[in-house]
């Protein structure tokens, strides 16, 4: 079910996972009109279930976000199918308009659009992304205990995900890719656990009846391996704010880019609001929801906030030329 986009609201929010669904729940709560526009790319699509979410445990994503749409729509808020192409500033408002041409207005935005995982160009590793080959130890590493567990050096984090793999299985080889070999104290923590180090650039992936067997070096040699853990460079999805100033920056752990927000999630530009891994990077499907939750909260404060300034001027307004009545009334009974 698709609802129809109306002219204007006072939250728009972009992107319907966790964190825009949980924060579009928080304000339809508070008796907001919002919409929650999604163009149905959930980052966790390829996985068969959420885990370390309490209640919902192994959960298929898409269920999870049937729920979370069925739970928002009851409030009133609605949700609407499509891809944002440009949000700008309008006055003391937002426009945000679609790639399909369709706009509304907003007096508030939340920007819960996610990120993209950018892979290494090895052959073979975003078919079987979300399967075998993964990144995250608590949201897939139990699937994967007692393994032959790879981890590939793609990211500033690569060792310290390979001693979180060891922590789930015996048997973790750590490949260099193209990578320089460790050295040092790093090398001496990965023999002390036991994690074996193969050098050389990685060439593709050995599968077996949908199953993944072995990791090919360039040079044809190959390790058997269950399952590969890989660092993806993650990257928010956020080129529809360029108009409005806000732009991706640099991670401060150098694992890709994201847009800088406060703990309530308030962005630099007033008026808009970020949650989720737009913002945070790393957070699991409860960390989004809850910053989701928290950020519609704020925002609902701020709206409150602009209304109670509102009704005090108008109420000002209202009173000025009564009291200025009452005065010219007591001079002219003084003067009589």
């Amino acid at each position: 079910m698709t609802d129809e986009l109306t002219s204007s609201y006072d939250v728009v929010v972009l992107g319907g996972g966790a964190a825009g669904l949980s924060g579009a729940v928080t304000l339809a709560r508070s008796r907001r009109s919002v919409v929650v526009i999604d163009a149905g790319q959930p980052r966790n699509a390829p996985a068969d279930g959420v885990h370390g979410l309490l209640g919902r445990e192994g959960m298929p994503p898409g269920e999870l976000l049937e729920r979370g749409r069925a739970e928002a729509r009851g409030y009133g808020a609605q949700i609407v199918t499509g891809e944002v192409r440009t949000a700008r500033r309008d006055g003391d408002e937002f426009t945000v308009t679609l790639t399909d041409g369709r706009s509304t207005r907003a007096r508030r935005l939340l920007v819960a659009s996610g990120l993209t995982d950018v892979l290494p160009d090895i052959p073979g590793l975003r078919e079987r992304w979300g399967r075998d080959v993964l990144h995250c130890p608590y949201c897939h590493g139990w699937e994967v205990r007692d393994q032959a567990i790879g981890v590939l050096s793609s990211s500033p984090m690569s060792v310290h995900q390979a001693m979180l793999f060891r922590q789930l299985s015996d048997d973790v080889t750590f490949f260099t890719h193209t990578a320089a070999e460790p050295t040092g104290e790093v090398a001496e923590e990965l023999a002390a656990r036991g994690i074996r180090v193969v050098t050389g650039a990685v060439a593709g992936l050995e599968v077996e009846a949908d199953r993944l067997v072995g990791v090919r070096l360039a040079d044809g040699t190959v390790i058997a391996r269950e399952a590969l853990a890989v660092g993806s460079r993650m990257e928010a999805r956020a080129g529809f704010l360029a108009d409005l100033g806000l732009k991706p920056v640099q991670h401060p752990m150098g694992v890709g880019e994201h847009i800088a927000a406060d703990p309530m999630g308030r962005t630099d530009v007033p008026g808009v609001w970020a949650a989720g891994n737009v913002v945070d990077l790393s957070a699991q499907v409860g960390a989004a929801g809850a910053a989701g939750t928290m950020a519609g909260a704020q925002i609902n404060a701020d709206l409150v906030a602009e209304e109670t300034r509102r009704a005090v001027a108008a109420l000002r307004e209202q009173v000025s030329p009564e009291v200025e009545l009452a005065e010219q009334g007591a001079e002219e009974r003084a003067l009589g």
